[in-house]
C-alpha cells in the first residue's frame, strides 16, 4: 500500500537551543507514560499505555535534526495493530529570520489504515500545541493524566450493575440515533445528528460494572472545518462503588480547550451526562436524542472528503 508521510510544525520565538531540549523531554510535551533516556544519541526508549505501546530508537541527535526509528508497536485501537512499525519520527530545526521554525515528520504511514487520521491529529496537537507551549514557557500540555481533558462526575444511589446497564443502553440516554451493539468488546457504533454531527465509535474496552471505553475512529461536524479534532480521542466511563451507591467518573480523554467544538461538546456532555444518563440510571428513563425522520445526508459527508466509505457504510 502507498505510504505518505504527515508532516506538521511551528515557528516560535524560543531559541534553537530551547526546542532541542524540549524536544528531548519527550515526558514534558508526549508523555509521563515513557521508560528509558530519551536524550542520548543510540536511546532506546518506550512509551506504553493500556492501549498502545510504542519502542523507539534515537537514531540521529544533533541540534538541528532529531530522528527516531520506530522499532515495534502495538496498537490495540486499530486492526493494524502494528501499523508504526519501520516508520520513522523526525524533528527538523531550522533558524528563520531571528525565530526557530520546527518541522515535524512521521514518515512512513499508510493514509488507507486507520491510523493515518487518528495518527495525524494526535501528533498535531501534541507538536503545535504541546510541545511549542513546553519550549515558550516550559510546561507543555500533555493529556497523559486527563488534567487538560473535559471531564465530570455523577454520583447515584444505584449498584455499579445498574449504572453499566445505563451506560450501555445508549438509546435511552444519548441518542436514538445510534447503530451498532455497545455491549460487544470490539464492536462499533455510529452516531449521526441530522447532517450537523457524524461519528464512528469502537468499543476498545468492556470490563462489566467497571469501566467503558469508546475510541472515536471517525468525526464530522458541519458546523467547522476541524471536525477532525475528535478523531483518536478516547470516552471513558470509570464506575466505582462509593458508600451505598456508585460513582461514576466521565472522561472524554483529548477533548481539550483547543479542539474547535469545545464548548458545544463540554455543554452536551454536561447534559447528556449530568442529566440525560443521571436520570436514567435513578429513574429508569433519560432523556435522549429522539429518532430523526429525515436521516443524514451522504454527499454532504462525501463532500467534506471524510472517509465516507469507512463511516457510513455497515
Amino acid at each position: 500500500m502507498k505510504k505518505q508521510d504527515f508532516t506538521t510544525g511551528f515557528v516560535t520565538d524560543a531559541t534553537p537551543r530551547e526546542v532541542f531540549m524540549a524536544i528531548n523531554h519527550v515526558r514534558g510535551w508526549w508523555s509521563e507514560h515513557i521508560e528509558g533516556s530519551t536524550s542520548q544519541p543510540d536511546d532506546v526508549f518506550i512509551y506504553r499505555d493500556k492501549y498502545l505501546t510504542a519502542r523507539m530508537h534515537i537514531v540521529q541527535l544533533t541540534p538541528q535534526k532529531i530522528v527516531w526509528d520506530v522499532v515495534e508497536t502495538y496498537n490495540t485501537f486499530f486492526d493494524h495493530r502494528t501499523e508504526w512499525n519501520g516508520t520513522q519520527i523526525i524533528f527538523e530545526i531550522l533558524e528563520q529570520e531571528g525565530r526557530t521554525a520546527v518541522l515535524f515528520t512521521h514518515a512512513g504511514l499508510i493514509p488507507k489504515l486507520e491510523c493515518f487520521n487518528v495518527c495525524s491529529n494526535s501528533w498535531d496537537f501534541f507538536i503545535r500545541t504541546s510541545l511549542k507551549k513546553l519550549a515558550e514557557t516550559g510546561k507543555g500540555a500533555n493529556i497523559s493524566k486527563d488534567e487538560h481533558s473535559y471531564t465530570t462526575s455523577i454520583f447515584v444511589d444505584a449498584s455499579p450493575q445498574n449504572v453499566f446497564e445505563a451506560i450501555n443502553d445508549i438509546a435511552g440516554w444519548w441518542s436514538e440515533n445510534i447503530e451498532g451493539e455497545p455491549g460487544a468488546p470490539g464492536g462499533e457504533l455510529f452516531y449521526h445528528y441530522r447532517n450537523a454531527h457524524l461519528m464512528k465509535l469502537k468499543v476498545v474496552e468492556l470490563k462489566r460494572d467497571e469501566k467503558i471505553v469508546w475510541f472515536v475512529k471517525d468525526n464530522f461536524f458541519d458546523f467547522t472545518q476541524d471536525d477532525a479534532g475528535l478523531k483518536g480521542t478516547k470516552i471513558i466511563f470509570a464506575i466505582q462503588r462509593e458508600g451505598d451507591g456508585t460513582r461514576l467518573d466521565f472522561t472524554h480523554h483529548g477533548l481539550v480547550k483547543e479542539c474547535a467544538c469545545y464548548d458545544i461538546c463540554k455543554s452536551a456532555w454536561d447534559e447528556l451526562v449530568g442529566e440525560s444518563l443521571y436520570q436514567r440510571i435513578t429513574t429508569g428513563k433519560g432523556n435522549p436524542v429522539l429518532k430523526q425522520k429525515d436521516g443524514f445526508d451522504t454527499g454532504l459527508v462525501e463532500n467534506r472528503k471524510l472517509n465516507a466509505e469507512d463511516v457510513i457504510s455497515k
